[in-house]
């Protein structure tokens, strides 16, 4: 059965509730993000969208669904008190949240102490998942639907191992990290990775503010380390150092992960100054090639919203199939607020196919089940896969590069393959 006759079925008896003239007392959903922001903005609309779609059949049980926001400014305190507004005040029965990481941080002792239903679209720091291995019944209303930190810094060690270091002939980094929990955790696991699997040395590691404006002097301390590319982790104002890096015209490549990068205004808010960059990207990213399904949701997302991000982020994916999955699981087990959601949640199996072949799942890794490449656990993340040829999850993540034309495409790995990594012309090859 495909997704949409699945979809059909489990609000088959709602549909026929619509029929009145009606509706129940509904129920409430809650938003937690930032308002502001580009990715925000992307799990809002992607969660608009979803509550739209499952209201026109009848809603849940011929309760209409309703959205409420709280703001998060991406500031760890505004976002405590937005979760506690939602909880305390709006008596929402379900989140979900398009925050960053160290604002899902901030509000996790919240979600355990009201126990609320927690879907996170954007966050992808292990160490909220470590939290579930380690106390599963305090933590386990929450579930990450983008892979975690070492899932995509897995697949980004072999990005560095085929193309960096194999087709490029690179053999050392200097990591330009930003102060913050992502930075720090990406940092790690990629310092710990690069050199035993890719044959990589890290040779520096230089920390910057969030707030730094003025790049000239660590670009210039990058290069004084001899790398032979720089390694940039960068969530916050990441168009900043973006441009930077190709006005000073710095005569190093340089990859990683750049948020800024992950939207299509990227080029518009850099003022064309973002040729060369390549990133890390969950999918589905700029330059993916889309499935049928995903494709649908882009012409319903840009017949909508005109304003930016007029293109969803990942996690405008993440939000819009989250949403319904959650719904599904609530069909099942008789409302959010009680164990057996949980269960029902872990049920939720979509998996969309591009040409006949297994493109993106939406899944989670169910508690003791282990990944075999890394052995470990993930309870509650997305289910990805690690391992070519892909056909057991989506892939953690994806790189993408922005071109100095201004175009871009998914450049690793082989199978979502729309375009070639090039060095920027302003680089010398080596």
């Amino acid at each position: 059965m495909n997704w949409k006759s699945k979809t059909v079925a489990g609000f088959a008896t709602a549909t026929m509730l619509f029929a009145s003239a009606a509706w129940a007392e509904g129920i409430k959903v809650g938003f937690i993000g930032s308002l502001s922001s580009d990715t925000g903005l992307s799990t809002l609309r992607g969660a608009e969208i979803a509550i739209e779609e499952i209201n026109a059949v009848g809603g849940f049980n011929g309760e209409k669904i309703t959205l409420v926001k709280a703001d998060t400014r991406e500031d760890v305190t505004e976002g405590i008190k937005a979760y506690e507004y939602l909880a305390e005040s709006e008596e929402v029965n379900f989140i979900i949240s398009g925050s960053i990481d160290d604002v899902s941080l901030g509000w996790l002792p919240r979600m355990v102490e009201y126990q609320i239903p927690t879907l996170d679209t954007w966050t992808s720091y292990i160490g909220i998942i470590d939290k579930l291995v380690e106390n599963y019944d305090q933590y386990k209303p929450y579930f990450m639907n983008i892979a975690s930190d070492e899932a995509l810094a897995a697949l980004y060690v072999d990005f560095g191992k085929d193309v960096l270091a194999t087709k490029m002939g690179w053999k050392s980094v200097v990591i330009l990290q930003e102060d913050t929990a992502f930075g720090g955790a990406i940092n790690g696991l990629v310092s710990q990775a690069l050199a035993p699997n890719a044959g990589i040395k890290v040779v520096d590691t230089i920390v910057y503010d969030t707030a730094t404006v003025d790049f000239a002097p660590l670009f210039s301390k990058a290069q004084e380390s001899g790398a032979d590319f720089i390694y940039l982790v960068s969530s916050v104002n990441s168009q900043v150092v973006s441009s930077q890096y190709v006005k000073l015209q710095v005569p190093m490549a340089m990859t990683g992960v750049n948020v800024a990068a992950l939207g299509q205004e990227y080029w518009e808010d850099t003022g064309g100054a973002g040729g060369g960059i390549s990133t890390l990207s969950p999918v589905p990213s700029v330059g993916f090639a889309l499935d049928p399904v995903s494709s649908d949701f882009v012409k319903k997302y840009q017949a909508k919203y005109t304003a930016r991000p007029k293109f969803p982020h990942f996690n405008g994916f993440n939000a819009y199939h989250g949403v319904k999955q959650a719904f599904a699981a609530a069909k099942e087990a008789g409302g959010f607020n009680n164990n057996t959601w949980v269960d029902a949640m872990l049920k939720q199996d979509l998996k969309l196919d591009k040409d006949g072949k297994p493109w993106l799942r939406y899944g989670f890794w169910k508690p003791g089940e282990k990944e075999p490449r890394t052995g470990r656990t993930y309870p509650h993340n997305a289910r990805f896969d690690i391992t070519a040829p892909y056909d057991d999850g989506s892939p953690s993540m994806v790189v993408i590069q922005w071109y100095e034309d201004g175009t871009n495409a998914v450049v690793y790995p082989e199978k979502y393959k729309t375009g070639e990594f090039t060095l920027p012309s302003w680089v010398p090859k080596k």
